[in-house]
């Protein structure tokens, strides 16, 4: 399984939006100055995000997008799905008309892959990123 530019740009467009203070809109132009992902692109991305309630929008010269529920109530599963589909590795974990289904050797180590696959990205929220994310400026590094 491997997750596209499609999954990366959609978390990176959310997080951003998901930093500025509730309540504030941000355009498509303002989403693709910060995180250099192209507007069309962006206005791609938006579609399916739109559709699962992730984010909103609204048309206008003030208008544009923000999260569609609270930060907490936002994962990265529910993002990287609706934009990638399933996170499933391999066709066979969801299908039920697999002929060696009862018999396949490696079918309990795709399933048990797919199944922390999903909890791991369900137990992630954008509230979780946000707060990861201010924390970086704080870090001390040192050699």
């Amino acid at each position: 399984m491997r997750i596209s530019t499609k999954g990366r740009y959609s978390l990176e467009a959310l997080l951003y939006m998901a930093l500025l203070p509730d309540g504030v809109y941000s355009s498509t132009r303002s989403i693709s100055e910060h995180t250099g992902i192209s507007d069309g692109y962006l206005e791609q991305l938006f579609i399916p995000l739109r559709k699962a309630g992730i984010i909103q929008g609204i048309r206008g010269p003030q208008g544009g997008y923000l999260p569609g529920r609270e930060k907490n109530k936002i994962t990265v599963g529910d993002i990287l799905r609706a934009v990638e589909g399933s996170l499933k590795p391999v066709n066979c974990v969801e299908s039920l008309v697999c002929p060696f289904r009862e018999k396949c050797i490696s079918r309990l180590t795709w399933s048990e892959l797919y199944d922390e696959i999903n909890k791991c990205v369900d137990s992630i929220t954008l509230q979780d990123l946000c707060e990861s994310y201010q924390t970086i400026d704080k870090m001390e590094y040192t050699i």
